[in-house]
């Protein structure tokens, strides 16, 4: 995401930048860059090429653009330029926070800030996650900010947990999470340990709009090494961390004595050290890591892309080593471990690979029944809770209307989890689960953000556990859909690179038939209600108005059909994306499977050839 940059505007004030500008003309818009980039010479040897070849519209694109906050932070490409990753703008970033934060908090100084970074790293660029989680620390530290600044690599649910554990007024995480090798990415978190949402990301904004000149010691990324103001907070919150993760330990006896093997593979990333750890906590022998990918790797060189969430083509590793050593369970943390994915050899000796909706369900089931089976007895089902954001399964819905507990949708991305989460515990409730269906689980409320590191060790204790009972994940899956109802959903993308293509397919959504007129149906399928979070509407509400926040920033439009199939096209906060999220929630009486997922899959063609029209509007269908 990125808007006009006014900082980037003064360097053209003067000139056109045509083939013909004069040489004095071009002569101060290098020193201008110069100055802006002379920290970092790869930065700036990027810049300066660029205009010594005339390539003036991409200078333009590179330096009046800047980058905004998106989810929950900033993503993009690591590079030269306002619109990218790199030294300068996290510099300007970090000072715009502490503005913010100096602002909001009058302990600032007392409290601190929490700095955490992953292993990503680009040579072009000289830019890597330490290097700018070093800057970051640096503005902070030269403006007297004790920085709790991790010794090394770690997950990204460590930060959000360090937040709380040392009452710091906030945290930031150097990473793209999943992203290609090419990106990198500022995820900031609030004081209550959750990811930062409106209005917080549009103050900081402008605060950065306040200070974009670097200050005095803002580059001075030696500061973490000489600092006394710094300290590292690796061993007691690993240790913290490690103890909180016993509270949902519910079989310790059973792991330390399986027979039950599990291979892990961490995708190049931070993730294997630290599920080690988890695998211990919980009495396991520890999973066998797949050697290719346990240790980091910027260049993520075994896989074409690093997000377990595409299944099976780049898990391919780990199952074939799974194979080799007869182990049925296969776990993969995502670059910072935040997500998890999970495939089970089955019987016929074929793997199946989990969605997250499917591993939802497990987890709902397996967090409910541990907490029926542990609870006091003066324990209230009513005041138990369990959340999902809104593209994400129903799944947890229907259990909660069976077993009497309370369910919450939240809008799309953890951030709203978070919060809410935070604002559910102040009030005395008790959160269980929560999770988003792209393979984020919050298992507890230790950490109130997605953390693939519990989620794993968590789901090995269920495979085990549910072993003692002859029983395998996928059969209790079934066994789950038979009880509460079939949730069959099936989640997909295509790529679209034109803003206004985007734009305009929304826009023919909300003027389909006429104007201000949503679609009555879809080919066959009649459409009950409609809720379009980016305006606000809902059809399904007396008011006609969402009980969900309205996104402007973001494109999202949901369609409930009269066969019980609920359907949600939506963008990307992070890629050029149109999403679609479909699922078919069945009563458990319809329990012919079959017949529920082949009317999901023409319901799914009629929604793609009415409502995205691909070959019309140039999307390109998501490469398997």
């Amino acid at each position: 995401m990125t808007e006009r940059y006014g900082a980037g505007r003064d360097l053209w004030r003067s000139s056109s930048l045509t083939p013909c500008q004069s040489r004095s003309t071009q002569n101060r818009l290098h020193r201008n860059v110069s100055r802006w980039c002379l920290n970092n010479q790869k930065t700036k040897e990027q810049i300066e090429s660029l205009l010594q070849n005339g390539k003036h519209k991409e200078l333009r694109d590179r330096l009046c653009c800047r980058l905004t906050f998106g989810t929950a932070g900033l993503r993009s490409a690591m590079g030269a330029g306002f619109c990218y990753i790199n030294d300068l703008t996290v510099i300007q970033s970090t000072q715009g926070i502490y503005k913010y934060l100096e602002r909001c908090f009058s302990d600032f100084k007392q409290r601190g800030f929490v700095v955490g970074y992953d292993t990503r790293g680009q040579v072009t660029s000289n830019c890597s996650s330490k290097k700018l989680a070093k800057l970051t620390a640096a503005v902070l530290l030269a403006k007297d900010v004790p920085v709790y600044f991790f010794s090394t690599y770690v997950p990204t649910p460590f930060v959000p947990y360090a937040v709380q554990q040392l009452k710091a007024v906030a945290g930031v995480m150097i990473t793209a999470s999943h992203n290609r090798k090419e990106d990198n990415g500022y995820k900031v978190y609030w004081e209550n340990g959750a990811q930062i949402t409106s209005p917080h990301d549009k103050e900081i904004i402008k605060c950065i709009e306040e200070c974009v000149e670097p200050w005095n010691g803002s580059w001075n990324e030696n500061l973490v090494d000489t600092s006394p103001l710094r300290q590292d907070p690796l061993k007691k919150i690993c240790d913290c961390y490690m103890e909180d993760l016993k509270k949902i330990c519910y079989h310790r006896e059973l792991n330390v004595q399986t027979n039950l093997k599990f291979v892990h593979t961490s995708f190049h990333g931070v993730g294997h050290d630290y599920v080690q750890l988890a695998f211990k906590t919980f009495g396991f022998q520890p999973p066998i890591p797949v050697p290719e990918q346990k240790d980091p790797d910027p260049d993520f060189s075994t896989v074409k892309c690093p997000n377990p969430e595409e299944g099976e083509s780049v898990l391919e590793l780990s199952l074939r080593l799974a194979e080799k050593e007869k182990a049925r369970v296969v776990v993969a943390t995502d670059p910072d471990a935040d997500r998890l994915a999970v495939a089970e050899q089955q019987e016929n000796g074929c793997w199946k690979v989990f969605t997250g909706n499917e591993l939802a369900a497990l987890f709902g089931w397996w967090m409910f029944s541990r907490w029926k089976e542990n609870c006091s007895e003066d324990a209230d089902v009513k005041n138990v809770y369990m959340l999902a954001t809104t593209v994400s399964s129903k799944i947890l819905r229907a259990i909660a209307l069976k077993e009497g507990f309370h369910f919450e949708e939240t809008l799309p991305g953890f951030k709203w989890i978070g919060s809410r989460v935070k604002n559910l515990l102040d009030s005395g409730k008790e959160v269980l689960f929560a999770f988003e269906e792209s393979i984020g689980f919050m298992c507890g409320t230790s950490v109130l953000d997605k953390d693939g590191v519990s989620a794993a060790v968590v789901i090995a204790e269920m495979a085990t556990y549910l072993e003692s009972k002859n029983l395998t994940l996928a059969q209790k899956l079934v066994e789950i859909y038979e009880t509460y109802g079939y949730h069959i959903s099936k989640t997909s993308y295509f790529l679209c690179y034109d803003p206004p293509t985007i734009k305009r397919i929304f826009e023919k959504l909300r003027n389909f038939d006429a104007p201000e007129s949503y679609p009555k149906c879809c080919g066959i399928y009649n459409i009950l209600h409609v809720r379009d979070i980016t305006t606000g509407y809902d059809s399904s509400q007396p008011n006609k108005k969402s009980v969900l926040p309205v996104s402007k920033s973001s494109q999202m439009i949901t369609f409930t059909f009269q066969n019980g199939c609920v359907a949600t096209l939506r963008t990307s906060g992070t890629e050029p994306k149109i999403k679609y999220y479909a699922e078919m929630c069945a009563l458990p009486e319809q329990s012919d499977r079959n017949v529920l997922e082949e009317e999901l899959r023409k319901l799914i063609e009629a929604l793609i050839e009415n409502f995205l029209e691909p070959d019309k509007n140039g999307l390109v269908w998501r490469s398997v």
